[in-house]
C-alpha cells in the first residue's frame, strides 16, 4: 500500500506536490467521504430505524426534530472543544497525537454506527462520531502551516479541496449501490436486508477514511510549536480569553476577517444545506436534483483546480472577492428559477466557487495567524465556521413564513456576500501582527 501512495504521489496530477502536501491532502479526500454520507444516507437510515408504530419508534416529524437537536448538540460542543484541544495540540509533539486519536475514535464510530438497533443508540453513535470527525478538522487545517510554505498555501489547500470533492464520490457510490440493493428505492430491488446495506455503506467509508489518512499520520512532522509542557485546563481556558481579547483589540486584521468569513460562509452553508429544499418547493423531480447534486461535486473539483492555478499568479484577497461575487451572482439568479435547468444551472454556479472559497479563506487565515498557535487559531476559526447557516436559515424562514417564495428567500441570502465582500476589504487593508499576508 505505501508503495501505491509513493507512485500515486509520483503521477502527473500530484508531482507538484511533496510528501508532506500530498499526504495531507489526501486526508481531505479520506474525511470527504464521512461528509458525503452524513448529508445523504445517514439521515435516510436514521428514519429507517426511527420512524414507524412498533413500541420505541416515533413520527416522521419527531425524527426530523430529534435530528436537528442532535446536529446543534455536535455543533454546540465542538464550538466549545475547538479552542481547548487546539490550544492542547499547540505544544510540542502532541498534535498528531490528537489528530490519530479523533480520526481512529471517528473511524470506529463509523463502523459501530452500523450495528445500531434503535435510533437512540443510532443517533448517539452518529454525534460522538460527528464530534470526533469535527475535532480532527481542527487540528488538520492547522497543519497546514507545518506541512508547506507561505507561498504554496493557496494552492495546497485548493488541492485538497478538489481531490476531496471527487475522491468522495468512490465510496459514496458504493454506500448508495448497497442501498439501493437493500431496498432503499423500491422493496423489487431488495437483495438483502437494509442492516447489510448499512453495514456496507459505513464500513466502505471507514475503510476510506482511515486508509487514505495513514500517509498524514506516518508522514507529519509538527514544526511550528509553543514551548509549554505542563498546561492545566483552566489555563488553556484564560489563554483563549486572552487571545480573543487580542484578537479584538490589536489584530483588526484577523478580527475583521473572522467576520466576513462568517457572513460569507453563513450564506454559503444556508445554500447548501437547502439545496434539496429549493428543488422541493419549486416541485422538481428528486431523481434530477439528485444527479445535479452529484454533478456539482465534479463541478467543485475542476473549480478548485482551477483557484489552485490561479493562486499562483493572483494574490489570495482578491480571488476569495471572486468565489464571494460568483455567490452573489447565484443568489440573485435565483429569482429566476422555474425548471430543473434552471436548477442545474444554479448548482452549476455553486460548484463553481464551493471549493475556492472554502480552501482560500483556510490558507488565508493560515497566513496572518501565529503558526506557533495555529491550533488555537483554528479552533476559533470552526467556531465561525460551524456557527454558519444559522442566520441564513433563520432568512429562509422568516421569508417564507411570511408569504415569500424559496425565489425570494434565496435571493435575500446575497446581504450576506454584499457584506462580507465588505469586511473583506476592510480587513486585507489592516496590517499583520504576525506575518506579511499574501494580498
Amino acid at each position: 500500500m505505501n508503495r501505491f501512495f509513493k507512485w500515486l504521489n509520483g503521477t502527473k496530477v500530484f508531482r507538484d506536490l511533496n510528501p508532506q502536501e500530498f499526504s495531507w491532502v489526501l486526508y481531505d479526500v479520506g474525511n470527504s467521504a464521512y461528509t458525503m454520507l452524513a448529508c445523504s444516507l445517514i439521515p435516510i437510515w436514521f428514519k429507517q430505524l426511527a420512524i414507524g408504530t412498533n413500541p420505541g419508534q416515533i413520527t416522521g416529524d419527531q425524527a426530523t426534530a430529534y435530528y436537528s437537536i442532535a446536529i446543534s448538540v455536535v455543533t454546540i460542543i465542538v464550538a466549545i472543544l475547538g479552542p481547548v484541544l487546539g490550544a492542547l495540540a499547540d505544544r510540542k509533539e502532541t498534535k498528531k497525537i490528537f489528530f490519530t486519536t479523533t480520526v481512529a475514535a471517528g473511524v470506529i464510530g463509523c463502523i459501530l454506527n452500523s450495528f445500531a438497533w434503535s435510533w437512540m443508540l443510532f443517533l448517539a453513535v452518529y454525534v460522538l462520531t460527528k464530534i470526533m470527525y469535527q475535532a480532527s478538522l481542527t487540528f488538520y487545517d492547522s497543519m497546514l502551516n507545518d506541512v508547506t510554505t507561505e507561498e504554496r498555501m493557496d494552492e495546497v489547500s485548493s488541492y485538497g479541496y478538489a481531490w476531496g470533492y471527487i475522491g468522495s464520490c468512490i465510496p459514496f457510490i458504493v454506500a448508495m449501490v448497497a442501498y439501493i440493493l437493500s431496498g432503499g428505492l423500491s422493496e423489487n430491488l431488495m437483495l438483502f436486508p437494509p442492516i447489510v446495506g448499512r453495514i456496507i455503506g459505513f464500513g466502505v467509508t471507514a475503510g476510506w477514511w482511515l486508509l487514505v489518512t495513514l500517509p498524514l499520520i506516518k508522514n507529519y512532522q509538527q514544526k511550528n510549536y509553543v514551548e509549554t509542557k505542563h498546561t492545566s485546563v483552566a489555563s488553556v481556558f484564560k489563554k483563549i480569553f486572552g487571545t480573543l481579547k487580542s484578537i479584538a483589540v490589536h489584530d483588526k486584521k484577523v478580527l475583521f476577517f473572522l467576520i466576513a468569513f462568517f457572513l460569507y460562509i453563513d450564506g454559503v452553508g444556508t445554500i447548501i444545506d437547502n439545496c434539496i429544499n429549493i428543488g422541493t418547493d419549486l416541485g422538481l423531480p428528486t431523481v434530477g436534483q439528485v444527479v445535479f447534486l452529484l454533478a456539482t461535486q465534479v463541478v467543485a473539483w475542476i473549480g478548485s483546480l482551477v483557484f489552485a492555478k490561479l493562486s499562483k499568479k493572483f494574490k489570495t484577497v482578491p480571488l476569495i472577492l471572486v468565489c464571494i461575487t460568483g455567490y452573489f451572482a447565484v443568489c440573485l439568479y435565483a429569482l429566476t428559477l422555474k425548471t430543473l435547468l434552471h436548477f442545474g444551472i444554479l448548482a452549476f454556479g455553486v460548484g463553481c466557487f464551493q471549493g475556492s472559497i472554502q480552501s482560500l479563506s483556510r490558507s488565508y487565515y493560515s497566513k496572518i495567524i501565529p503558526a506557533e498557535n495555529s491550533g488555537e487559531y483554528f479552533g476559533i476559526y470552526d467556531i465561525f465556521a460551524k456557527g454558519a447557516s444559522f442566520l441564513g436559515s433563520a432568512v429562509i424562514a422568516w421569508v417564507k413564513l411570511a408569504g415569500g417564495t424559496i425565489n425570494i428567500a434565496v435571493a435575500s441570502l446575497a446581504i450576506f456576500f454584499a457584506l462580507g465582500f465588505l469586511f473583506l476589504v476592510i480587513s486585507s487593508k489592516q496590517k499583520s501582527l504576525n506575518r506579511a499576508a499574501n494580498e
